[in-house]
C-alpha cells in the first residue's frame, strides 16, 4: 500500500513538473536592450548603458558548476539563472526534505525529490534559456570524485572546462574534495558557508597558486584534529535563517558576475556578521607550507609565470588643470609673481617726497619709558 502512495506521489510530481514545461515562456535567441514589459533582460542589459559592463551578453557564454543546491546553492542558481547565465551544473546528493522549508527556494510540494532535479525543473521554468545539467550525487566517493572532475573538465559551453565553480556545500569533506578537483584542473572557485549559529556568513575567493587554497587556512575543527562527525549529535541540528543565507547568496553570486563579467573587484574573502552588520574583507595569500602538494606546485607556476611577465611601472595620475568656462568676471592674480613698481615716473622727474624702502610694522614701536612707576602713580593721583 505504501509503495502504491509512494508511486502515485513520483506520478503527480512529474505531471507537475510537465505542466510546469508547457507554460514556460519561449527561448529567446538573443538578449535586448529594449525597455517593455515582455523583456525580461532589459534591466540586466541596462547595466551596459550604465557603463557597469562592457558587454552583459557574454554572461551566455559561461558556464557555471554550484556544489550544494541547499540552503545557499539553491538560492545561488537562481540568481544566476535570472540573470541568463549561458550553462548551469547542479551537484547534491540529497533530497528535499520539509524541514528545508524554512529556506528559501524550494517549495513542499517537491518534497521527496532529488534537490537536483527540482531545482532543474524550477529553474528551467524560470528562464528556458538556461541550459541545465544535474548531477544527484556524492562526490567525495572515489567514483563520484572522478565523474565531478571528468564534468568541470570537459562540459563548458565550448567542451572546455566550466568557467567558474561555486561551493555551496556544508562540510568539511565535501569542501575539500572540491578543493582538490580545482587545484588539480587549475580551476578557479568561490567558496562559501553559513555558521551552524545562522548568524555570520562567508564567501572565498580561490585561484591555484595565487591566493590560499582551502586547506592553506583549515576551520578551527580541523587544525585541532577533531571529527567532524563527532559534533553531531542525535536530536540536535545546525540553526538556519533564510535571512543570513539569502545574504551570503548574494554576496557570492555577485563576485561571480564581476569575475565573469570582469567589472569591479572580486573579493578575495568576505565576512558577514548579522549580529552587528559587519563585513569584514581582507586578502587570503596562499601557505608556503600548505598540507597539499598539488597546491605548493601551484604556487610555484604562478610564481614562475609572473617572474616571465614585463616589470610595469605604476602611472602617477597626474592631476589636469580645471578649466571654467565661465569666469563670472573674476580674475585670479598669481602673488608669487613679481609686481611691477607702480611708484616709477619718467625720466628727468622725481618724487617730492621718496617713499620709505621700509615697511613700518608694529613690533617696531618700542615705548620709551623714562619716569619710575611711582612718579607714574604720583602724576594720575594730583590730576
Amino acid at each position: 500500500m505504501e509503495q502504491e502512495i509512494e508511486q502515485l506521489r513520483a506520478r503527480v510530481r512529474e505531471l507537475e513538473a510537465r505542466c510546469a514545461e508547457q507554460q514556460a515562456r519561449p527561448k529567446i535567441a538573443q538578449m535586448s536592450a529594449e525597455v517593455k514589459d515582455s523583456n525580461p533582460y532589459s534591466r540586466l542589459m541596462a547595466l551596459q548603458r550604465m557603463k557597469i559592463v562592457k558587454n552583459y551578453e557574454d554572461i551566455r557564454k559561461h558556464t557555471v558548476a554550484v556544489v550544494g543546491v541547499g540552503g545557499v546553492g539553491s538560492v545561488t542558481a537562481e540568481m544566476l539563472t535570472r540573470c541568463g547565465i549561458g550553462k548551469l551544473i547542479l551537484f547534491d546528493y540529497d533530497k528535499v526534505e520539509m524541514a528545508n522549508m524554512n529556506r528559501l527556494f524550494f517549495q513542499p510540494h517537491q518534497a521527496g525529490l532529488s534537490k537536483v532535479e527540482a531545482a532543474k525543473n524550477t529553474l528551467s521554468f524560470i528562464n528556458p534559456d538556461v541550459e541545465i545539467e544535474a548531477y544527484s550525487m556524492d562526490i567525495t566517493t572515489v567514483s563520484n570524485y572522478d565523474t565531478f572532475k571528468e564534468v568541470l573538465s570537459t562540459h563548458g559551453l565550448d567542451g572546455g572546462k566550466v568557467s567558474l565553480v561555486l561551493g555551496c556545500v556544508d562540510n568539511f569533506g565535501a569542501r575539500m574534495s572540491i578543493n582538490l578537483a580545482c587545484l588539480e584542473l587549475r580551476q578557479d572557485w568561490i567558496e562559501s558557508g553559513v555558521s551552524e549559529n545562522a548568524v555570520s556568513g562567508h564567501v572565498q575567493f580561490v585561484s591555484p597558486g595565487q591566493t590560499a587554497c582551502f586547506a592553506c587556512a583549515p576551520p578551527l575543527v580541523v587544525a585541532t584534529e577533531v571529527d567532524e562527525r563527532t559534533l553531531k549529535r542525535e536530536g540536535v541540528c545546525a540553526a538556519s535563517l533564510p535571512t543570513t543565507m539569502g545574504v551570503t547568496a548574494g554576496l557570492l553570486v555577485q563576485n561571480a558576475l564581476k569575475y565573469l563579467l570582469k567589472f569591479g573587484e572580486v573579493s578575495p574573502f568576505l565576512g558577514y556578521n548579522a549580529l552587528v552588520d559587519f563585513f569584514p574583507r581582507y586578502p587570503m595569500k596562499p601557505n608556503p607550507t600548505c598540507d597539499q602538494s598539488i597546491c605548493r606546485k601551484c604556487q610555484e607556476e604562478y610564481q614562475a609565470r609572473k617572474a616571465l611577465e614585463p616589470q610595469v611601472e605604476e602611472k602617477k595620475d597626474e592631476l589636469e588643470p580645471i578649466v571654467h568656462e565661465d569666469t563670472f568676471g573674476i580674475c585670479i592674480v598669481d602673488e608669487s609673481a613679481p609686481t611691477e613698481d607702480s611708484t616709477a615716473v619718467a625720466p628727468g622727474l622725481r618724487h617730492e617726497y621718496e617713499s620709505a624702502q621700509h615697511v613700518v610694522k608694529a613690533e617696531d614701536f618700542v615705548p620709551t619709558v623714562t619716569e619710575s612707576l611711582d612718579d607714574l602713580l604720583n602724576a594720575l593721583k594730583g590730576m
